[in-house]
């Protein structure tokens, strides 16, 4: 079986495994208090182009969601994001299992844009029952989401400066970063979401790493007792330099792009042979997910040999599935998808 379904699906990157195999036997202090980590946020820093920000190294996107959100919000606050959001959708109710509500906003591409937080920010406080709702109190997006499309500049200027206005912290899940920044077409750069975002983070692995998230910081009230935090939830990681190497190895000399950069090369080719074939695609996702619209007896031929992700029933005879790439996607095996493609 080839598969296609996620971009979880192989280890860690070659170099990560041989740079934890050199460094098995160091003694080092726990807790991510190593010279790797600390390396790895000099890497992280000078990617972002921003020397003020805390970083702190997360094992899973979840952990890292849950974690960010219940450091900022006060009892009484929820998080605003997308309808088809990680944390309204993916999580097991994971937020509100921390006493907050998932706000939702529709959306069908899996953006929000600046002017439904204006709205709903605005509806809120004009309420005179307004202390009777949840309030408002960060903003939630991921980039790429999770339908695989991705925020241009102006989109994220203008959500930036709504939550600015409104003193709303702008939360960044970049558990597939690096497939956004790479992507056909992409204007957002790590310094650019430093920039806009008050935290986010980078994604490792989905992205190359074993497992490991890493958390930026940038807004000064955000960044106090931050560590207690991640204790209290289960993430602060006695063998720290652990995450700290994987990530060290990701950013010392671009391979984060590098790999990145292979999977939507893979997921484009992917993405034009369905095209030249005739199908066409819920999303126009120019990341590493490609989500084609197929016949049913279509998909029961390919899932003899591929697997991948059914994402939603389209009608009757037509199902929306998710074709995903990855760091590791070998060239040869999208090259034989592409055949069967053509031969359907």
């Amino acid at each position: 079986m080839i598969r296609f379904e996620n971009d979880y699906a192989e280890g860690a990157h070659p170099r990560i495994l041989k740079r934890l195999l050199e460094t098995n036997e160091e003694q080092t202090p726990g807790y991510g208090a190593d010279e790797h980590c600390e390396k790895a946020k000099t890497y992280i820093r000078k990617a972002c182009d921003i020397e003020h920000a805390d970083i702190h190294f997360l094992v899973g996107g979840t952990q890292a969601n849950t974690t960010i959100i219940a450091s900022i919000l006060r009892p009484h606050q929820g998080a605003v994001a997308a309808i088809t959001g990680h944390i309204a959708v993916h999580e097991a109710g994971a937020i509100e299992a921390t006493g907050h509500k998932v706000l939702t906003l529709p959306s069908d591409d899996g953006k929000i844009r600046a002017e439904q937080v204006r709205e709903m920010v605005d509806n809120h406080w004009n309420d005179a029952a307004h202390e009777h709702m949840v309030q408002p109190g960060l903003v939630y997006i991921s980039h790429p989401t999770e339908n695989g499309t991705a925020y241009r500049r102006s989109e994220l200027e203008a959500l930036s400066k709504v939550c600015r206005e409104s003193g709303l912290p702008l939360v960044l899940d970049g558990a597939r970063l690096g497939y956004g920044l790479v992507s056909k077409d992409s204007e957002v750069t790590l310094a650019d979401i430093a920039r806009l975002c008050d935290v986010f983070y980078i994604g490792g692995t989905k992205i190359g790493a074993l497992c490991g998230e890493a958390v930026v910081i940038v807004n000064e009230a955000l960044k106090k007792d931050f560590r207690y935090a991640i204790k209290q939830k289960g993430g602060l990681l006695a063998k720290g330099r652990l995450l700290g190497i994987q990530f060290e190895t990701l950013f010392e000399d671009g391979l984060y792009h590098e790999i990145s950069s292979h999977a939507v090369e893979m997921a484009m080719m992917i993405r034009e042979a369905f095209r030249e074939k005739g199908f066409s695609f819920r999303y126009d996702s120019p990341t590493n997910q490609q989500f084609p619209i197929l016949p049913n007896q279509i998909l029961s031929e390919l899932s003899k040999t591929y697997s991948y992700s059914l994402w939603e029933k389209f009608d009757a005879e037509h199902s929306v599935v998710r074709f995903c790439t990855t760091w590791a996607t070998k060239k040869e095996n999208v090259e034989r998808l592409i055949a069967d493609i053509k031969a359907l």
